[in-house]
Parts: C-alpha cells; sequence; structure tokens
C-alpha cells in the first residue's frame, strides 16, 4: 500500500512542510551528491547516528565499512549533532522520494493543526525520539542510521489521531495489477505501524543494515503523545476532513436608481 492523497484539503499554506522538504532535498543534493558513492558514504561517515558511538561504547580506532572500498574510523569521541543531522540525511533515491511523498502526503494537515512553528518543533522532537527508540533497542549498534522517516512516523500518529475517518487513496499492487483504493485514514496508519512493530521484533539485536523498524515505532508513539501538547490552543478533538463549499453570492439589490453587485 503507497498513499497518493487524502481527502483532506488544508487550510493554510504548509510553510515548514515546505521547509523541512526543501532541507532533506537540499543535503541529498549539496552533502550527498545526489547518492554518488563516495559522497553518500562520506556523509554517512560524518553525520550519520551511530548508537555505539553516540554512547561511548566504542573504542578508538574502530573501523566500519561504509562503501565499496571506503572506512569509517572512530576517534572515540561521541557525536550528538548526529541526533540531529541523521534525520536529514538518505540512504538513497528510493528513501529519500518516499520519505518526503509520505511527508507531502500527511504533514500539511497537521501543521494547520498546529502552526508552523509548533509544528516544526514538534517534528524534531518526534525524530529525537525515534533515535532514542533505535538506540534503546540496540544501545551498541555501529550500524550508521539516516532518514527522516522516524520524524515523518511522528507526523502520521498526530495525523491519525487528529484525522482517524479522513480518506486516504492507496495505491495497490495485485501481482501485474495495479489499482487505487481509498480507506480512513486510521486503518491505513494503524496497518502501517502493526507493520513496523511486527517487523521490528525480529530485527531486535541484528547487527545488520536494514530498516530501522523501531525509530518508526518510536516516531509514531512520540507523534500520538505529542500532538495534544503541540496543537494550537483551542482546537476540539478528532475531526473529520474539511470541506470547502463555493461561496454563495448574494442576488443583486437595486437602490435609488442603481445596481449592487
Amino acid at each position: 500500500m503507497f498513499p497518493i492523497s487524502d481527502d483532506n484539503p488544508r487550510a493554510h499554506l504548509p510553510i515548514a512542510t515546505f521547509v523541512i522538504i526543501g532541507l532533506n532535498v537540499a543535503v541529498w543534493v549539496l552533502v550527498q551528491g545526489l547518492g554518488s558513492p563516495r559522497a553518500l558514504a562520506e556523509s554517512m561517515c560524518h553525520y550519520a547516528l551511530v548508537p555505539g558511538e553516540l554512547l561511548g561504547h566504542v573504542s578508538p580506532g574502530t573501523q566500519i565499512q561504509v562503501g565499496a572500498n571506503l572506512l569509517c574510523r572512530f576517534d572515540g569521541d561521541a557525536n550528538p549533532i548526529s541526533l540531529v543531522t541523521s534525520m536529514f540525511m538518505h540512504g538513497g533515491w528510493f528513501h529519500i522520494v518516499g520519505n518526503m511523498w509520505f511527508l507531502w502526503v500527511f504533514g500539511d494537515n497537521v501543521e494547520d493543526e498546529m502552526g508552523p512553528v509548533r509544528f516544526a518543533i514538534f517534528y524534531l522532537c518526534c525524530g529525537l525520539a525515534a533515535a532514542a527508540a533505535q538506540i534503546v533497542t540496540d544501545p551498541d549498534s555501529l550500524v550508521p542510521m539516516v532518514g527522516a522517516s522516524g520524524a515523518i512516523g511522528g507526523v502520521m500518529g498526530a495525523y491519525a489521531l487528529l484525522f482517524p475517518r479522513v480518506r486516504v487513496n492507496l495505491l495497490i499492487f495485485l501481482g501485474f495489477i495495479v489499482t487505487t483504493v481509498a480507506v480512513p485514514a486510521i486503518f491505513m496508519l494503524g496497518y502501517w505501524f502493526l507493520l513496523q512493530l511486527l517487523q521490528g521484533i525480529p530485527a531486535l539485536g541484528s547487527e545488520e543494515g536494514g530498516v530501522a523498524f523501531w525509530a518508526h515505532v518510536g516516531g509514531f508513539v512520540a507523534g500520538v503523545a505529542l500532538v495534544w501538547v503541540f496543537r494550537k490552543p483551542g482546537h476540539g478533538g478528532p475531526r473529520g476532513p474539511r470541506v470547502r463549499r463555493p461561496r454563495v453570492r448574494p442576488p443583486p439589490r437595486e437602490r435609488s436608481g442603481e445596481r449592487w453587485f
């Protein structure tokens, strides 16, 4: 299942969502060289989150392979800024395109409910919670972790609570058949969360690279927990989709021989 749109018109221009997407794209182009092997490997070495390095569990001089014939050597110093920088890094084209599309589909309406500043802070908090969840599950890991999906998982958790009945249009692949179906957001996002949870359990303690499922779980849970903290005051509980109604122009009136339009 891949979400292609939702039936939930936004009320305001999603400034923060645009900025976050722009920053991710800028990093992908300027720092990661559009995924070129050497630039990608160097970015992993300098800006990715490595739990063992962050917690000081790595001996100075330890090396890991980050690309073909490319090694990353740890100096023994923690790199706390990687908690943030890793949120804006990606491992490939499918990784960044998929993440940015999910953020585009679900981010604008959540930003409507919070405002751009609150939404940006909420996004970063969810990303930090996602990193914490992955670190807790494997504190000695030397596998570099990158990606915005933990923070975006938080956005999805918030969306599930704010707009549970909104229809999300999904692209479905059934062998050679491709079709679309519309389902309530709570169904699609609940299924996504359950999938991360079920896939994360076998990955516990694994030293192999791959998807950081527990970062997704941690981000989603953080979004569910923090949405009411960051939502703008005065907003009520969960709501359905916004409906744009056409403006009705009043009938023309005649007054003192003049016509009013």
